[in-house]
């Protein structure tokens, strides 16, 4: 498996990771032996950078990865993350002091290890400065207990800010063929900085491998059935574009989602996707992405950006209240 580097911090990963989340809810149901399955294939075909956090199935998903890596820690690069709190039905952003301790010490607990390699803020919270929340995640580097600290949907002044506190290994965002917006907001940023950029959805949550031709493709209880991008014309608009890639994918010799993820990884060494599946030829089917890279030229990367362009995607990534989120 090819490896990358995040952060001037040199935090060596695989190109390619796994997002662990769909594993415990928002996708429909899940299966526990079949999951633990998938991520042990995983890591058995070198792909080592895991990433979890506390609000997944609250707090399910790390007790799954713990239990997954039992015996295997030591070939795993761990990521998880914590700031997201579910109450009673709703959620509120933490970032205090405080909270970031706690949320650490449940997470270790739960992950059955003694230290998380990248702990992310997953939302930044608007009622506390990132500074407090940095210099708490720096301590808890400090202590042993965190190696190296990331955030998530942070827009480039709170990076600025973050990273003058504690160097920033990486941010975790979404990003893919319809998710572009950081070449336009913070992708100078990071490379100025040295931040590695991990890209969540990076096969836009499943709609770019082209299984979705309508909303009874999604299994009941899928949150996609209420992303704007999924809905009536926004839906009808985006499946062109995907039939535009799949054509692009033919010619190729490769899925579409192949071709999506190769588009991901083609932006640079900086840059790890980590696609998320609970299906081990899915996942058989990602890593094919690393050799369907090698083969893409310069000339065939402007096509599918020209097939696909910045932008193109119809429909917002998140409902008003989840893009309040993001960016900040």
């Amino acid at each position: 498996m090819v490896t990358r580097i995040l952060g001037k911090g040199g935090l060596k990963v695989s190109a390619l990771g796994l997002g662990c989340m769909g594993m415990s809810e928002f996708y429909g149901g899940h299966d526990d032996k079949r999951s633990i399955e998938t991520i042990r294939r995983a890591i058995e075909r070198g792909v080592n950078f895991l990433d979890t956090a506390d609000m997944y199935g609250q707090g399910h998903n790390e007790q799954l990865v713990g239990r997954a890596i039992k015996g295997l820690r030591g070939r795993v690069v761990l990521a998880t993350k914590f700031g997201i709190v579910r109450e009673n039905g709703n959620r509120r952003i933490d970032g205090s002091p405080g909270y970031v301790r706690s949320a650490c010490e449940a997470s270790l607990k739960r992950l059955g290890t003694d230290v998380i390699d990248l702990y992310y803020q997953h939302r930044v919270a608007p009622d506390t400065p990132i500074e407090q929340t940095v210099s708490a995640m720096a301590g808890l580097v400090r202590e042993g207990k965190v190696r190296f600290i990331g955030l998530s949907e942070a827009s480039a002044n709170t990076i600025r800010r973050a990273n003058a506190v504690h160097p920033v290994t990486a941010l975790q965002s979404e990003y893919s063929l319809w998710s572009r917006d950081l070449e336009l907001t913070v992708m100078d940023t990071l490379r100025e900085l040295g931040v590695g950029l991990v890209a969540y959805s990076p096969l836009g949550r499943g709609f770019l491998t082209g299984r979705f031709k309508s909303l009874a493709d999604l299994p009941s209880g899928d949150w996609r059935q209420s992303s704007p991008r999924f809905q009536g014309e926004n839906f009808c608009r985006n499946l062109e574009l995907v039939a535009r890639v799949a054509q692009m994918a033919a010619q190729k010799n490769c899925t579409p989602g192949q071709l999506a993820l190769a588009w991901v990884l083609s932006r640079g060494d900086e840059v790890v996707p980590i696609p998320g599946t609970t299906n081990i030829r899915h996942l058989d089917e990602n890593i094919g992405a690393l050799d369907v890279l090698s083969r893409l030229s310069a000339s065939d990367l402007e096509e599918l950006e020209a097939v696909f362009p910045l932008g193109a995607a119809a429909g917002s990534r998140y409902d008003e209240a989840g893009m309040r989120t993001v960016n900040v």
